[in-house]
Formats: structure tokens, sequence, C-alpha cells
């Protein structure tokens, strides 16, 4: 287990998301792009959650690690782990429930385990994943519907993320039309 100090900052979370998710492993390249993209978006939260949004970004999909790995389900993993560490449960509720996870957890059987961690609805929430959901599996930019279409490829018709899609793609859609409605009103503001 890596331990990292409690004040949890950008660096401490892209070294723990650098130790665990080594490149050139795709998911390495894929959380490094969804920081990017978050650091992009960041002016859309308030100024004292920006560095909240990127180290979440960056540690985000550390639940596919190996020494991470236990449900099997990686924004559940990676929250316990965070947890374990003894990191914020704000950082931690927000990796567990990145990207929806709540609706594929609950195709999982896992949504009473996920009630460890409060969903937050929130611009910092949509903003990461936002970020996450449009970065592709290499780091590059994807819209929504790519990453979508790509993730139901990925995991195939019978999966959970397949059930839960029909719940879930609205929720994304949603948060990606809140996004760029946020988008528009800060370039405009600028």
């Amino acid at each position: 287990m890596v331990v990292i100090a409690c004040d949890f900052g950008l660096e401490l979370a892209e070294e723990l998301a650098r130790t665990l998710l080594p490149a050139p492993v795709e998911r390495w390249f894929h959380s490094a792009g969804v920081a990017a993209r978050a650091q992009q978006l960041a002016h859309t939260v308030p100024p004292d959650e920006r560095g909240l949004l990127v180290a979440a970004a960056w540690v985000h999909d550390i639940g596919y690690a190996d020494e991470v790995r236990d449900t099997g389900f990686h924004p559940l993993d990676g929250a316990r782990y965070l947890d374990e560490l003894g990191l914020p449960k704000r950082l931690t509720s927000l990796v567990a429930h990145h990207s929806g996870a709540r609706f594929v957890a609950d195709e999982r059987g896992l949504g009473l385990a996920m009630a460890d961690f409060p969903v937050e609805v929130s611009p910092l929430s949509d903003a990461l994943t936002y970020a996450d959901q449009t970065v592709g599996p290499h780091g590059r930019p994807y819209s929504v519907d790519q990453r979508m279409a790509e993730m139901l490829g990925r995991h195939g018709p019978g999966s959970p993320q397949a059930r839960a899609h029909q719940k879930r793609a609205p929720y994304l859609l949603g948060v990606a039309k809140r996004m760029e409605s946020a988008l528009l009103v800060t370039v405009g503001d600028q």
C-alpha cells in the first residue's frame, strides 16, 4: 500500500496515480488526460474546489490497479483505498461516484456498499464526470457520445454497464449539457 500524507494535493494525487497506474498502461494515459481536461475545466468550479477537481481526476481510476482491486468495481475499490489512506470523504466520494457509477453499482448489486460514500451533485462532480467522459482510453479527446459507445463496446452488451446504460446515459448527457452551458458562460465572462 502506498502511504501518502493526509494533506492530499495535486502532486500527491499525480504520484499516487503514477505509482498505481504506471505508463505505458492505457489507464495511466487516460487518467493523465482526464487530469489535464479537469485543469481546462477548473474555471467552471469555485476557486477553492479547483485543486480537489484535478486531484480527483488524477485518482478517479486507481481502483483498476491490481493492488487496489477488491470487488472488481473500480470506482468503489478506488474510493475504499483512498478512504483507508485517511483521505477526505469528499475526495473519496467523488471517486466512488464519478461518471454515474451509482447506476452501474446498482446493476452489480453494490448499491449498498456505495452508500458509504455520499453522492454529490454539484458543478465539481459535473466537471469531474465531464472530464472523464471527454477523454478516451489512451488520453485522447472524445465526445461524450464517442465515450459512451467506446465503453459499451469495451464492456459488451450483457455487462452491468450496458444494463445500466438506459439510466446512466441520460445522467451523462445531462452533465454534458450543464458543463457545455457553464463553458459558454465562462467564455462569455472572459
